[in-house]
C-alpha cells in the first residue's frame, strides 16, 4: 500500500483508536498494529503471522482481531483493552529463509516499541513462544515467552480448559448432562484444538476431527475411543452435537448458518461467525452458540494473569475453568430476555467496558 501527502484517508475509517503500519524492505513483510480500546488499561492482542492476498486485508484483519479482543479481555474480567498485530508475509512462513524471518521479528518488536506500552502482544496463528522470545529482545511489551527465558510458557493448555468448558456448557444449554456419547467435531488440530480433542474424547465423546494437515489427523486418530476423520471442506455440512472451530475465522456465514447440522457452536477460533446476520441465524434455529470472545479467552487469561497480574498457574486454571459458569450466566440471560446468546455476551462485554474489572 502507498500512502501520498495528496492522500488524507489512506485506510477505511474503523471504531478503533489506533491502527498503525511499517514496512520492513530487506524482509519484504509488512507489521500491522490494530489498537481497538485502551479503556480499560493496554491493548494486548496477539501476533498473528500469514500471507495474505493484499496489504488491506491484512489491516482489515488486525482491526476485526483487535474488536474482537476488547471483548474478549471485558467479559474476562481482565484490566487491559483490545488489540491485534499482524506480521503480513511475503510468502507461507515454511518457505521463509531464517534470517529473513529473524528479521521480520525484529522489524515487528521494534514497531512495537515504538507505541510505548499502548499495546502488548503474545503467541498467535503463525507464532509461538520462541517468536516471543525473539521480539522480547528488542521490545518491552511481548509476553508468552518460554519459561527458559523467563516467561509463562504456551498459553495453549489455558485456551483448551476454558474452550472444553464452554462445550460442557453450551451442551447442557442444548439438554445435555454431559459430554459422554455426543458426537463433537474439532476443527483444526494445532496446540489448542488437540488439546481440546484429546479431553472431550477422554470425557466419552464420539470425536470427529478436520485439519488440512494429514499428520495432524494421525495423531488425532491414535486418541482413546471413536475418532471419526471429516474432510475440511465437509465440516459444516457434517452432522454433529457440537461443532468447534479451532483454526481461523470466519467459517460460518449467514449462508452457511441457515443449514449447518450442528446442535451447539463453540467457539474455539477467534471470529468463527463471518458476519452479524449468521449469529441471528443460528439464534432463530436454535442452534446454542458459545460466543468465541468468551470461550477462547482462556489464553488472554493466561498471558495476563500470569505475566502481568501475578497469578499462579492454578489461579490461571481455575479463572479459565470459570468461562463455564460465565456462560451459564449468558445463556440464562438470553433466555429471559428472548434474545441470541451472542447479543446477550455482547452486551455484558459492553457493560463491563464502563465498570473497573476486578484485577
Amino acid at each position: 500500500m502507498t500512502v501520498t501527502a495528496l492522500d488524507p484517508h489512506p485506510l477505511p475509517p474503523w471504531p478503533g483508536e489506533l491502527t498503525s503500519l511499517r514496512h520492513d524492505e530487506p524482509s519484504g513483510t509488512w507489521s500491522v498494529i490494530a489498537v481497538h480500546s485502551t479503556r480499560l488499561g493496554p491493548a494486548v492482542g496477539g501476533t498473528r503471522a500469514m500471507a495474505y492476498p493484499a496489504l488491506p486485508a491484512a489491516v482489515a484483519d488486525a482491526r476485526r482481531l483487535a474488536g474482537a479482543m476488547t471483548l474478549k479481555v471485558a467479559v474476562a474480567g481482565l484490566p487491559m483493552g483490545g488489540g491485534k498485530s499482524v506480521l503480513v508475509l511475503p510468502a507461507p512462513r515454511h518457505r521463509l529463509h531464517d534470517d529473513t524471518w529473524c528479521r521480520a521479528l525484529e522489524a515487528h518488536a521494534r514497531h512495537i516499541e515504538l507505541l510505548r506500552g499502548t499495546y502488548w502482544t503474545g503467541p498467535d496463528i503463525g507464532t509461538d513462544t520462541a517468536d516471543m522470545d525473539v521480539l522480547r529482545r528488542h521490545t518491552t511489551y511481548a509476553f508468552g515467552r518460554s519459561e527458559a527465558d523467563g516467561g509463562s510458557g504456551t498459553s495453549a493448555e489455558a485456551t483448551a480448559v476454558g474452550v472444553v468448558a464452554a462445550v460442557r456448557a453450551a451442551v447442557r444449554e442444548a439438554g445435555h448432562p454431559g459430554l459422554d456419547g455426543l458426537r463433537i467435531l474439532v476443527q483444526g488440530l494445532g496446540a489448542v484444538g488437540m488439546r481440546v480433542a484429546r479431553t472431550v474424547s477422554a470425557s466419552g465423546a464420539h470425536l470427529l476431527v478436520a485439519d488440512v494437515d494429514p499428520a495432524r489427523v494421525e495423531r488425532a486418530v491414535g486418541l482413546a475411543g471413536a475418532v471419526e476423520v471429516v474432510a475440511p471442506e465437509e465440516v459444516v455440512g457434517t452432522p454433529c452435537d457440537a461443532l468447534v472451530p479451532c483454526a481461523v475465522g470466519g467459517l460460518i456465514d449467514a449462508r452457511v448458518a441457515r443449514t449447518l447440522p450442528a446442535a451447539v457452536v463453540v467457539g474455539g477460533a477467534n471470529n468463527v461467525l463471518a458476519d452479524d446476520e449468521a449469529a441471528d441465524v443460528l439464534a432463530a434455529r436454535g442452534v446454542v452458540v458459545a460466543p468465541d470472545f468468551v470461550a477462547n479467552a482462556g489464553g488472554a487469561i493466561h498471558l495476563v494473569g500470569r505475566e502481568v497480574l501475578g497469578w499462579s498457574a492454578e489461579r490461571v486454571r481455575e479463572r479459565a475453568e470459570a468461562i463455564e459458569g460465565t456462560l451459564a450466566e449468558i445463556f440464562a440471560d438470553a433466555r429471559a430476555r428472548g434474545v441470541g446468546s451472542v447479543r446477550a455476551a455482547l452486551e455484558r462485554a459492553e457493560r463491563s467496558l464502563v465498570v473497573e474489572p476486578a484485577a
